[in-house]
């Protein structure tokens, strides 16, 4: 596989660079993470419609980790360090999600930093136990952190955590398995949350590419779309 342009190098760099703008970053997940999601086939490479209707050179379906226990350990257990590191200096009573992809993973993280999950349903359940809310039960002051896939343009995030504010709970932090670095995490820190990912799109490729996973074109293909 032939390396990267020194267009490409630059490139790089500047997004090496936008970590040091405030982006919670954890330290030493990008590479688990990388691998995770490119050996368990959740990272696809081609052209696919998102959520906000634009076609976007990649696409990430956690529903993968599912097929691959070791990737899904993985990104757990990344994800549960990231939240003992949190843990040490601010007070999280629950761990919280919307359906469907964060929900799928959101109970293995759970089980590692020993804390009871809730998970948002999208739309209020009828029948049975009614509502929005599954899981654990939310009490007045509860400490949640919210947890997701990925953070696009943040919109689905705090529709979200509306329904658990509702019921009295406050939450500060919101984790991210990948931040498709468009713009979601200024907004949502603009609105006071503090946004921590474990590995940022432009990070995954260029380890992926640096491990001979991926060309030279799906990495500058990914690089140039969060440029626009």
């Amino acid at each position: 596989m032939k390396a990267l342009t020194d267009r490409s190098c630059k490139g790089f760099k500047s997004m090496s660079a936008y970590s040091h703008q405030g982006i919670r970053e954890m330290s030493g997940s990008v590479e688990k993470v990388a691998d995770a999601l490119y050996g368990s086939g959740c990272l696809k490479f081609g052209s696919f419609k998102i959520k906000s209707g634009a076609q976007s050179p990649y696409y990430i379906d956690l529903a993968g980790l599912l097929s691959e226990p070791k990737a899904l350990c993985s990104v757990a257990e990344t994800a549960a360090d990231a939240i003992k590191q949190i843990r040490v200096s601010e007070r999280i009573d629950k761990l919280a999600s919307i359906e469907l992809k964060g929900a799928l993973i959101l109970p293995s993280i759970a089980c590692k930093v020993d804390l009871p999950c809730v998970v948002v349903r999208k739309e209020a359940k009828a029948y049975g136990v009614t509502g929005r809310i599954a899981g654990a039960e939310i009490a007045e002051g509860d400490n949640l952190l919210f947890f997701d896939d990925v953070i696009s343009e943040g919109l689905s995030k705090v529709e979200g955590i509306k329904p658990l504010q509702e019921l009295g709970a406050e939450v500060r932090h919101l984790m991210v398995v990948v931040d498709r670095e468009q713009g979601g995490r200024e907004k949502l820190e603009k609105l006071g949350y503090k946004v921590h990912a474990l590995a940022r799109i432009s990070d995954v490729v260029k380890a992926l590419h640096e491990a001979q996973k991926i060309s030279e074109e799906q990495a500058n293909a990914v690089l140039n779309y969060i440029k626009k």
